[in-house]
């Protein structure tokens, strides 16, 4: 019975590192006013408000085991996602060691005027940066480590 214990014990604390290898997808909100975020795949959860000013939401990167990704979708009213309001998407798909995101809107662009940056805590993967607040042409995919944070910032300066 000792054996098992130790041999569980062992496997527990090697497989702790690899709990933690991961990062998150976090939205930070610099805006004057709050808004509202849902985090979309199989299933919808919130919305979360994130308050004016630094609120912001986190959630560790996963792999959806029906669509593969995930979206974190932001509006401007709580009820936005279903309203036909603007969204901006920040959209992941888990892949192993590596993490993709993009960044998109539909039904308009809520942040026109406020600069987007989507960025990875790894200072050597590419970041999104949309100065105005609107998408520009061509591809926003981008992908990276996964072990580290990726960050949408609302109203960046």
């Amino acid at each position: 019975m000792l054996t098992h214990l130790r041999l569980f014990a062992l496997a527990t604390a090697a497989l702790a590192p690899l709990a933690s290898a991961v990062g998150n997808a976090r939205v930070v909100n610099n805006c004057d006013a709050a808004v509202y975020l849902w985090s979309v795949g199989a299933a919808v959860s919130g919305p979360y408000e994130l308050a004016a000013g630094g609120g912001s939401y986190a959630e560790p990167f996963t792999k959806d085991p029906t669509t593969g990704g995930r979206a974190l979708k932001v509006t401007h009213s709580n009820d936005g996602l279903y309203t036909g309001e603007p969204q901006t998407i920040f959209a992941y798909n888990l892949d192993g060691a590596s993490v993709w995101y993009d960044l998109s809107d539909v039904f308009g662009d809520g942040f026109a005027g406020h600069k987007l940056v989507e960025a990875s805590a790894e200072p050597s993967c590419p970041s999104i940066i949309w100065p105005t607040g609107v998408p520009p042409a061509g591809s926003q995919v981008k992908v990276c480590t996964a072990d580290k944070d990726v960050v949408l910032t609302l109203c960046a300066s």
